[in-house]
C-alpha cells in the first residue's frame, strides 16, 4: 500500500516535468504532498513519516543525487519521549525515526550540508498550541517549506551547481522532539564530520513578506560578506549572531561547523492545524532557495569557511523560567523593541490587554530593546507576581498591569 501510494504521488508530482530546472511548481508539489492529510502530520517514527520519507528519497533518486545514508537514502535512529537530545538520562517511549539522505559527489575535499527538517507534530500533543480536540497538524511551513527548499536546491545544484564543495542533502527527523535527527547525524557521520565546510539549515521559509532572518550568522566571519553579495533580493535581511537556536543547525554548530538558518517568521498558525498548504507563499519560498544559491555560489571560491563561537543568544535554556507572558515574538522585527505576533488565549499578556502589532519595550524594571532583554526581564518572575509592561502601539505609549 505504501508503495502504491508513493508511485501515485510521483506520478502526479511527475505530470509538470518538462522544466529545466525547478520551478515554483515543483515547489508546490512537494509541499502539497508533505503537507496533505495522507501524511498525517508526518510524526517521527509514525507511518506518515515513512511515507514521506519514501517520497524525499525517490524524489533524491529521480535527480540523479546518490544515497548518503547508511542504508541506502535512509539512516534510521531512535529516541525516547520526553527528552531533549543533550539530557543525559532521556526517558519516556522509545520510537524509530529515519534521516533521509542524498549525497553529490564532485571529489571535492570538502562538503556542504545542506538540511530542512521534514519531521512534524502528527495530531498534535507534544508541542503543539491547538488547544481543541486531536486533529492533525500538516505542518506546511513547519517545515514541508524547508524541505521544498531544500530539494529546490538539490534539483539546481545537481543540474549546474558550482562545483568545489560535495553536496550533502539531510531531511531530518525528529527536530520537533528536541533536533534528534541532526544530533544523531553529527554522532553518526555518514561523510567524514572534518570535512564538513558548513551547514545551511531552511526551517520555516513559507511565508515570506518583506524579510528573512539568517540565524547564526556570527558562526564564521565570511556569512555578512555571502549575504552581502545578494545584493538587493527584493526583501530586507535580519541577521543573529548566536549559533545556538531552536532548529537543526545548532547539533552542527556545536560540533565547530558554520551553520545558519534561513526563517520567514513566525505566524499564528504556528504548531496549529492551520498551518495548511494554502497559507504558504510559493514565490516566497523559491525567491529564498534563489538567495541561497547565490550565497553557495560566493563561497563557492573561498575554500574551507572559518568557525567563530558564539555568545548563545536564548538565555531562556539556564534561565529557567517560571511564569509566561503568553506572546509570540516577530522574530523578522529589526527595530527597537519586541514586537507582538500574536497573543495566546487566557495567557496574562491577553488578560492584561497586549494585542497583536504592540512593540514591547518594558518589562517591569528592564527596558526592552530586543528578544534577549524580553527574555531577561520575564526571568525575574514568578507564578502569582504582578508587574507592569510598557508597549508602543502605534504613536502612543501604553503602560499595562500584568499578573503572572
Amino acid at each position: 500500500m505504501l508503495t502504491r501510494l508513493i508511485t501515485f504521488s510521483l506520478m502526479l508530482w511527475s505530470l509538470g516535468q518538462g522544466f529545466s530546472q525547478p520551478s515554483t511548481w515543483h515547489i508546490q508539489k512537494d509541499v502539497a504532498f508533505l503537507a496533505s492529510d495522507l501524511t498525517e502530520g508526518r510524526f517521527s517514527g509514525s507511518e506518515g513519516e515513512r511515507l514521506s520519507a519514501r517520497y524525499l528519497a525517490e524524489r533524491l533518486a529521480a535527480m540523479g543525487i546518490a544515497p548518503g545514508g547508511t542504508d541506502g537514502y535512509f539512516q534510521s535512529f531512535t529516541l525516547r519521549l520526553p527528552a531533549h537530545p543533550h539530557e543525559q538520562n532521556p526517558s519516556g517511549d522509545t520510537l524509530t525515526a529515519t534521516n533521509v539522505i542524498g549525497w553529490l559527489d564532485h571529489g571535492a575535499p570538502t562538503t556542504v550540508v545542506i538540511g530542512a527538517h521534514y519531521d512534524h507534530l502528527g495530531m498534535g500533543g507534544h508541542g503543539s498550541r491547538h488547544t481543541g480536540e486531536p486533529d492533525i497538524h500538516n505542518g506546511a511551513d513547519d517545515n514541508a517549506s524547508g524541505v521544498a527548499a531544500l530539494l529546490y536546491l538539490a534539483e539546481s545544484l545537481a543540474a549546474k551547481g558550482p562545483r568545489n564543495n560535495n553536496y550533502l542533502f539531510i531531511g531530518f527527523s525528529g527536530e520537533e522532539l528536541g533536533l534528534f535527527g541532526s544530533k544523531h547525524w553529527v554522532e553518526n557521520p555518514t561523510r567524514p564530520l572534518s570535512s564538513v565546510n558548513y551547514m545551511l539549515n531552511m526551517d520555516m521559509v513559507g511565508r515570506l513578506d518583506t524579510v528573512l532572518v539568517v540565524n547564526g550568522a556570527g558562526t564564521s566571519p565570511q556569512w555578512k560578506e555571502a549575504l552581502e553579495a545578494l545584493g538587493h533580493p527584493g526583501f530586507s535581511i535580519v541577521t543573529t549572531e548566536s549559533g545556538i537556536g531552536p532548529s537543526d543547525h545548532t547539533s552542527f554548530y556545536l560540533k565547530g561547523i558554520p551553520s545558519v538558518h534561513f526563517f520567514t517568521g513566525q505566524h499564528a498558525d504556528y504548531h496549529k492545524p492551520e498551518d495548511d498548504a494554502h497559507r504558504v507563499n510559493y514565490e516566497g519560498i523559491r525567491t529564498v532557495s534563489e538567495a541561497i544559491l547565490t550565497i553557495i555560489g560566493h563561497l563557492d571560491s573561498h575554500g574551507r569557511l572559518a568557525f567563530t563561537k558564539t555568545k548563545d543568544q536564548t538565555p531562556q535554556r539556564s534561565m529557567g523560567f517560571k511564569v509566561t507572558l503568553g506572546v509570540m515574538p516577530d522574530y523578522t522585527f529589526a527595530g527597537k523593541g519586541m514586537r507582538i505576533d500574536g497573543v495566546l488565549d487566557d495567557r496574562p499578556a491577553q488578560k492584561a490587554g497586549l494585542q497583536p502589532g504592540d512593540i514591547l519595550i518594558g518589562i517591569g524594571e528592564t527596558e526592552v530593546n530586543s528578544i534577549q532583554d524580553y527574555m531577561a526581564g520575564l526571568a525575574k518572575f514568578g507564578k502569582g507576581d504582578a508587574t507592569t509592561v510598557r508597549v508602543r502601539r502605534g504613536s502612543e505609549e501604553i503602560t499595562l498591569p500584568v499578573t503572572f
